[in-house]
């Protein structure tokens, strides 16, 4: 007997919840068989047989919460499957009696030599393909999909097998879009609840009455638990504070007009704005080492690497990918990283290796039209930059009013370490590297 346990989750991650069981008590499996997916706070990933057996037992149920080391199930490594008997000991139809010969009997007397009429015709040919019927090769549990891409199909009623993917597994997105009612992956119209008979789904929005008040309720993913939870913690145990500044973004903008084609053709990728605040972002860093510290208990750690962390909005919530050794890299090899990982955590495919670890975030709300905001901390982190919305403002330059692509940036930083003075040159210090980016190079 082999014990499948709750495995090692990644840095700080203690705790898991039990998503979806790929196996159950009593099947087969073979060594390297997916048999639970697990959801935690960061990633969601498969537990495998380390080797082939029976499922025995499975010790917790689906929307089960376990932590690492603990039981999910127990392998039978013994056990054989029940295989078909072998030909020289299966039964044989008994042999023809002497004479006789392999051809069917003959017609009883009185009865019709002809062979049964063949059924109407509207029934003797197969049903027409119907593209949205399981495939008997790709059954729904088969079907790589997010844990959450599950439950939605589940409560929306859409056949996970009919969904396409828009990346190694089908994410939540992709079934709502199947689930929208132009395009209903069965393809029959989504009931009405106005309709008798026809009950909606408890997360499909019902149609409202005059007068109604409706609410659904639906458990909190793992992911978005520990997002509350961090982010009430990172209030509560850090002393927490946000200064401001502003950046024209006209020598930015400028470089990238004049380089961009060149710098496309050369690396397969765009130049963007993410990769000077990360250049601008280690340079501050090394002049200011006390924001790429950390407290711990009464002890400053100073790290002199810079792993720098780039916030993604994924569908499950917030991740925070981290781009090691940040400042050995080119400005084409923080846009390829920034660009896998941004799509990794769209699909789902992050490690929890890219999560784990990061001296400093930069997070950028400006893709959503953020004009200012005040991050929070990203523990045990002591500092997090906040990127915003590009606009043209006026501003003033050598005395005169001038219109000028500007850039809010916010730092939040726990005053416990770091100060006020600091924090304020800090961001100085980023908006100096931008507006002259030959800086950059120039500095190092």
């Amino acid at each position: 007997m082999q014990n499948i346990i709750v495995p090692e989750l990644g840095e700080s991650v203690v705790e898991a919840r039990v998503a979806k069981w790929l196996k159950k008590a009593g099947d087969r499996v073979a060594a390297g068989d997916a048999l639970v997916e697990l959801e935690t706070e960061k990633i969601d990933l498969e537990v495998s047989a380390d080797r082939a057996g029976v499922l025995a037992s499975i010790a917790h149920p689906e929307g089960a919460d376990v932590k690492v080391g603990e039981v999910l199930a127990v392998l039978d490594d013994t056990a054989t499957p029940h295989a078909p008997a072998p030909a020289s000991t299966r039964p044989h139809p008994p042999a023809p009696a002497p004479g006789s010969t392999s051809h069917p009997p003959a017609p009883a007397p009185g009865s019709t030599s002809h062979p049964p009429a063949p059924a109407p015709a509207s029934t003797s040919h197969p049903p027409a393909p119907d593209s949205t019927r399981p495939h008997p090769s790709a059954p729904a549990e088969d079907v790589r999909a997010t844990p959450t891409a599950r439950n939605v199909a589940k409560a929306h009623d859409v056949k996970l097998e009919a969904v396409p993917a828009s990346g190694p597994r089908v994410t939540k997105q992709d079934v709502l879009r199947a689930a929208a009612p132009a395009g209903r992956s069965d393809g029959t119209p989504v009931p009405s609840s106005g309709v008798a008979g026809a009950e909606a789904p408890s997360l499909r929005a019902p149609s409202m009455g005059a007068g109604a008040r409706t609410e659904t309720r639906e458990r909190m993913s793992k992911r978005r638990a520990t997002i509350a939870r961090r982010l009430v913690e990172a209030q509560r145990t850090a002393a927490m504070l946000t200064t401001f500044n502003e950046v024209d973004m006209t020598a930015v903008m400028a470089l990238r007009a004049r380089r961009k084609e060149a710098f496309q053709k050369a690396h397969g990728v765009g130049l963007g704005i993410a990769s000077f605040f990360v250049k601008a972002a280690v340079g501050a860093l090394k002049a200011f080492p006390a924001i790429n510290a950390e407290i711990q208990g009464d002890e400053v750690v100073y790290k002199h690497y810079y792993d720098i962390g780039m916030a993604v909005g994924a569908e499950g919530g917030l991740v925070v990918p981290v781009l090691r050794d940040a400042d050995r890299m080119s400005f084409a090899q923080i846009e390829l990283a920034i660009r896998d990982v941004a799509a990794r955590a769209n699909n789902g495919t992050l490690t929890l290796e890219d999560l784990k670890g990061g001296t400093f975030t930069i997070t950028n709300g400006g893709v959503f039209g953020s004009l200012m905001s005040t991050p929070i901390l990203n523990p045990p982190q002591v500092g997090i930059l906040g990127l915003h919305k590009i606009a043209d403002r006026p501003t003033v330059v050598n005395g005169q009013v001038v219109v000028r692509p500007m850039m809010y940036l916010a730092l939040s930083y726990d005053h416990r370490l770091v100060d006020g003075r600091e924090a304020v040159q800090f961001l100085v210090r980023i908006k100096d590297l931008i507006e002259d980016p030959a800086l950059m190079v120039v500095e190092g």
